[in-house]
């Protein structure tokens, strides 16, 4: 699941150079340049297999058949022909003629071979060889093949993104080699501050040895010495000397013990430093192992999260799409209320119109038939009025 996970986010021009599997033509000139490259690999590798072949012809005379016999062994005697001639120059014209005769021969053996393709393949398996510089040319043909075929199936595109990959991978690879160089020269500062520590200790418990043995010659030059004054003294005053030299002896009792006591206790010391000296190494060696677990808990974490980015990028690109066709019927839901609302608006403004309008009219109705009114009432007043004049 995890390989699967990095391999749909390589991009397809660098699954491409990882997998030469994929790499399969996709048109017809791509396969042409192909059948070229392919029949030009078998004409290489029948030529090398020509001489071997010519030198054992009696043994595989049968197998070759009449046809192809003849057309090699004119090819090796044009080919003695051509060395006699390199090998005395003087007939510049012959050697060229030679040398057509014998391309035009290479040309018609190749083609009686080519005609045959499972007697090739059956001398591949007959025919030993030994390795030489025509291997080195055809291996690197057969790569110049794949190259081309590479280059031929990869868009600019998948270039660009190859190219990238590989930086990237390369960054990745730097950070990585830093890291471990720091981590590395932590290791030897460590070790250095340890081994630099376990001198010291040990310069001390050389010291310490050293004063111990100079302890005991100089006690051992006192008990002479205090022997000799002793014994030099011991007319004088016996019974001081003697008192002295158990007091002396007393001493170097003590020196012994303090000397026994003092090879213990450094014994101890270099025992503790031993065991010291040993857990370090332990934790050296346990601190590697987490940094080794560390560093492979943060690939498989880094993996993950990796597989997690991918698969959360294209839920994103999911709901992107969706929030762009929601938005875009969000707006037209809005145009066609905003058009209602204004057509609504336009209704009611209409309706206010027409209102007003009803009610001027109604207004100039009821004020015509007031006038109305008034002037039948004048024109019946005067009309009496002129009655009772008369």
């Amino acid at each position: 699941g995890m390989a699967t996970s990095r391999k749909a986010g390589m991009p397809l021009g660098v699954m491409k150079v990882l997998d030469p599997g994929q790499l399969k033509p996709d048109s017809t000139e791509t396969e042409r340049i192909l059948t070229v490259f392919d029949e030009t690999i078998v004409k290489l590798e029948i030529t090398r297999l020509i001489p071997r072949i010519i030198g054992s012809l009696e043994r595989f005379a049968r197998m070759l058949g009449s046809e192809i016999t003849s057309s090699l062994l004119e090819h090796q005697k044009l080919s003695m022909e051509i060395q006699d001639l390199l090998a005395s120059p003087g007939d510049e014209e012959r050697r060229r003629a030679v040398e057509q005769r014998l391309k035009c021969s290479l040309r018609n053996t190749l083609r009686l071979f080519l005609a045959n393709p499972l007697l090739y393949h059956g001398l591949k398996y007959e025919v030993w060889v030994r390795e030489s510089s025509a291997d080195v040319f055809i291996k690197a043909f057969k790569e110049f093949r794949d190259f081309t075929l590479e280059r031929l199936l990869t868009s600019p595109d998948e270039e660009k993104e190859k190219i990238q990959f590989m930086e990237d991978i390369s960054l990745q690879v730097e950070k990585n080699t830093e890291t471990i160089s720091a981590l590395q020269a932590e290791l030897e500062a460590a070790i250095q501050t340890r081994d630099e520590e376990v001198n010291s200790k040990d310069k001390k418990i050389e010291n310490l040895k050293t004063s111990m043995e100079n302890l005991a010659k100089d006690c051992k030059a006192d008990i002479q010495q205090i022997t000799k004054e002793g014994e030099k003294q011991q007319k004088e005053d016996e019974k001081a000397s003697q008192d002295r030299c158990a007091r002396l002896e007393q001493d170097v009792l003590r020196l012994i013990a303090q000397f026994k006591a003092l090879v213990l206790e450094h014994r101890a010391l270099e025992l503790a430093l031993r065991k010291k000296k040993c857990q370090t190494e332990r934790e050296i060696e346990k601190w590697v192992q987490k940094y080794d677990t560390d560093m492979a808990e943060k690939q498989a974490t880094y993996e993950e999260v990796e597989a997690a980015y991918n698969e959360e990028k294209a839920q994103l690109a999911l709901l992107m799409e969706k929030h762009a066709l929601l938005l875009q019927e969000y707006n037209e839901i809005q145009e066609e209320r905003r058009m209602l609302k204004e057509k609504a608006e336009e209704a009611a403004r209409e309706a206010a119109r027409r209102n007003d309008a009803a009610t001027y009219i109604q207004a100039f109705w009821k004020g015509y038939l007031v006038r109305s009114i008034y002037k039948s009432k004048l024109k019946k007043g005067k009309g009496k009025g002129k009655g009772r004049g008369k």
